[in-house]
């Protein structure tokens, strides 16, 4: 019965993070190419308060439940999507959570700078898988080639600094939620 019970929490705790980070598609800030969203924040905090597997899990479900159709992306839904440019992005949502969550679990005394160490490493994973694909699809796919400098200035520089400030955000409600909520618990 126990066995059951942690289950259904874990599916639970998955569900909700996976409808955060949906959420998290709608609260955004405007800036060119790729647009400025709380997912990242919720991705990061999937990894962080759920583990490696079932952070990534959360944020897996998001991009299949996009893919198969419903809006819940930036800019909508459906498996045409897998075209748009910003797509890489979502991919590394997944792997960047599952490496957030794995190093967050081998934490022996967790601090707000090693969480926020966490989330960095987490969102270099985010930044590297977006804009390679980013590239690839621009210059090899769509027709609409993009050279590497303005990659640069609109994929990383004009990005990077909020999502920098989410990784901040993110270590203190990660710190903050585990003073109330042991990693057993959640």
């Amino acid at each position: 019965m126990k066995h059951t019970a942690t289950r259904t929490r874990s599916m639970v705790y998955c569900a909700l993070f996976t409808a955060l980070i949906a959420v998290g598609a709608f609260i955004r800030v405007p800036v060119p190419v790729v647009p400025f969203t709380l997912q990242y924040l919720f991705t990061m905090l999937a990894g962080l308060l759920l583990g490696s597997k079932r952070g990534a899990v959360s944020v897996a479900v998001y991009v299949l439940l996009g893919l198969a159709g419903l809006p819940i992306f930036t800019e909508g839904g459906g498996l045409g999507y897998i075209f748009k440019p910003s797509f890489g992005y979502l991919a590394g949502f997944c792997v960047g959570a599952y490496l957030t969550g794995y190093l967050a679990e081998r934490m022996q005394h967790p601090t707000f700078g090693k969480y926020l160490a966490a989330n960095l490493a987490g969102l270099a994973v985010v930044y590297a898988f977006g804009m390679v694909y980013y590239y690839l699809i621009c210059n090899y796919v769509i027709g609409t080639p993009i050279g590497i400098w303005p990659l640069i200035l609109y994929c990383f520089l004009l990005a990077v600094p909020g999502d920098i400030a989410l990784s901040v955000l993110g270590a203190i409600v990660a710190q903050r939620v585990r003073a109330f909520a042991p990693a057993s618990a959640v």
